[in-house]
């Protein structure tokens, strides 16, 4: 079994921390080991923590590609050496690329948007999202090989305190090769992407000057800040915070949603997440329908009682 890890600002990123529980978890079902081969530029002192996560061995190609035919032919080389059947992958725009080559190369069925571990006891069977999270649908697997893409915040995280082996590649990556490379690059203390907590606010915060409502929200919950569009297309918050069908999509544990009516576009972004809270003082918000908890009231004063209560759990 091989997790495929991504690596921005010499960091793994969270999903990658994921992918390798993820990996570590059904090597163990299999009755295998888990390996992992990571792409970009990072200090091997850091790789050697995926030991924590369960992973065995790390083979480390230090390039700042972000996605190159090559880097789906080393993986898909480097899986055929190690006799690995399995290849699970994060969700990112990079890593479907390569995952989506590495099937072919190998000869292996490929399933995305996975949401939960594979079910061994009877052949190979994976949940996967469909419908832009709407529905779920049970996947039997039958062919020997198998790439899988794990959706975000699929699966907790548990550490150990072991170390694992690093390989580093002395192969390279030809520039000519098609790369895919960020206009915008999101900056924060905590990606929107990656969040286990998202707060976003709508229209009914009135104006930017109003958002250090979301901001200290977010903060003390150690959340990631998200807007609607309306939000972004006036420009009080940067477009890459824009959640929703034509923005992001986010799959976080708990979706804050502030002075959003909850518009159907909106929703197809957030719906995959477990849990949405809906604070409007419209009573008959459209939000109020899709939320699992929802808070009628001003936000002006429901925000600061939310912040205050948080910061005296943290």
């Amino acid at each position: 079994m091989v997790a495929y890890i991504e690596i921005a600002d010499n960091e793994i990123k969270k999903s990658s921390l994921e992918v390798a529980m993820y990996g570590s978890v059904l090597a163990q079902k299999l009755n295998t080991t888990a390996l992992a081969i990571a792409v970009g530029k990072i200090d091997q002192s850091k790789l050697a923590v995926l030991g924590n996560y369960g992973i065995k061995k790390v083979f480390s190609l230090q390039s700042q590609a972000s996605i190159s035919v090559d880097v789906a032919s080393l993986v898909a080389k480097i899986a055929n050496e190690q006799n690995a059947n399995v290849i699970v992958f994060p969700k990112s725009v990079s890593a479907d690329a390569v995952a989506a080559k590495v099937a072919i190369k190998i000869g292996a069925s490929i399933v995305s948007n996975v949401t939960e571990m594979a079910d061994v006891s009877a052949g190979f069977s994976v949940n996967r999202s469909i419908y832009t999270g709407k529905a779920f649908a049970k996947v039997a697997i039958k062919s020997a090989k198998k790439v899988l893409i794990i959706k975000k915040n699929a699966i907790a995280l548990t550490t150990s305190a072991n170390t694992a082996e690093v390989e580093i590649l002395a192969q390279s990556l030809a520039d000519t090769n098609i790369t895919i490379k960020e206009t915008q690059k999101a900056t924060g203390d905590i990606l929107l992407t990656d969040a286990e907590i998202v707060v976003s606010g709508g229209r009914g915060l009135k104006g930017p000057e109003n958002w250090h409502l979301i901001e200290n929200l977010a903060k003390a919950l150690g959340a990631a800040t998200g807007c609607s569009k309306p939000v972004s297309d006036m420009d009080w918050r940067p477009h890459h915070e824009h959640v929703g069908q034509t923005g992001v999509k986010v799959s976080p544990n708990i979706y804050i949603a502030v002075g959003i009516s909850g518009a159907i576009q909106h929703l197809a972004g957030v719906n995959s997440s477990k849990v949405i809270v809906a604070i409007n003082k419209d009573p008959e918000a459209p939000f109020f329908k899709a939320a699992d908890y929802g808070i009628v009231g001003d936000a002006f004063e429901i925000l600061p009682k939310l912040t205050e209560a948080a910061k005296k759990l943290a």
